[in-house]
């Protein structure tokens, strides 16, 4: 769907997913805060993200070695193919394999094997519902390696702050370390949405390395959202979330 106001917009099921004026907050934050919260990830996953933005993000990356993205949708992929070419560098890359399969069994026959997962996932409707799940980040947990990083799409705080809480306080039985982090973004319910990072290393409060030591200049000067400073600053919260 082409707008006035937010250029192309890709949407599912009546519900936007991504627009040509805003993706990039989103975009950026999930794929740099995971990748700067870990030393040196070689084996990256992408649960969903089938219109291929966030993995345009992650192929920045000089270091990493494999990608997988596993969207359940092949519909998603191709039409993102078509109708957002801006994102096809992510496709192109020969470290991308792409999967058409369930997330969480993708996962579950892939223990101790991915330094990062991203679990870019729509609202908890239909086939979503089960990545917000217990047992979902139990398996994350069994993929990730030793220090591995989990992020996932963590809903807005002014509308689901009870399913953010129940979750965090999960994910806390098993991760050493999990945080909220807040993202602005106009064209979501709210003008916010949340990212849940879950650690079995150190805290990703702090990134470990900055993105200006990973990127070359020309997708250093690319990125419109993410920096260092507001990789910490994301986690800085209101008080009425702050204790999630």
């Amino acid at each position: 769907m082409d707008t006035k106001t937010y250029g192309r917009m890709l949407c599912l099921d009546g519900i936007i997913q991504l627009t040509e004026r805003d993706e990039f907050s989103y975009q950026e934050m999930l794929a740099f805060v995971s990748l700067c919260s870990h030393s040196n990830p070689k084996t990256v996953c992408v649960i969903g993200g089938g219109d291929g933005a966030i993995l345009s993000r992650l192929v920045m990356h000089p270091g990493i070695e494999k990608i997988f993205l596993c969207e359940l949708d092949i519909g998603v992929i191709n039409a993102a193919k078509e109708y957002f070419p801006q994102f096809n560098r992510g496709f192109d890359d020969p470290r991308v394999t792409v999967i058409t399969s369930d997330g969480a069994k993708f996962l579950a026959d892939h223990e101790n094997f991915f330094d990062v997962v991203i679990t870019d996932s729509s609202d908890p409707i239909g086939p979503a519902d089960s990545l917000f799940s217990v047992g979902y980040f139990k398996i994350v947990h069994k993929a990730l390696t030793d220090n591995g990083i989990s992020v996932s799409q963590g809903e807005c705080m002014w509308l689901h702050l009870d399913l953010i809480s129940k979750l965090a306080g999960k994910c806390k039985e098993t991760f050493n370390h999990v945080e909220y982090g807040s993202i602005s973004i106009p064209t979501y319910p709210c003008g916010q949405i949340g990212m849940l990072v879950c650690s079995k290393g150190q805290s990703p409060k702090k990134p470990l390395v900055r993105v200006d030591e990973i990127l070359s200049k020309e997708d250093l000067d690319s990125l419109r959202y993410y920096t260092t400073e507001l990789h910490s600053g994301c986690f800085v919260l209101p008080k009425f979330i702050a204790s999630v």
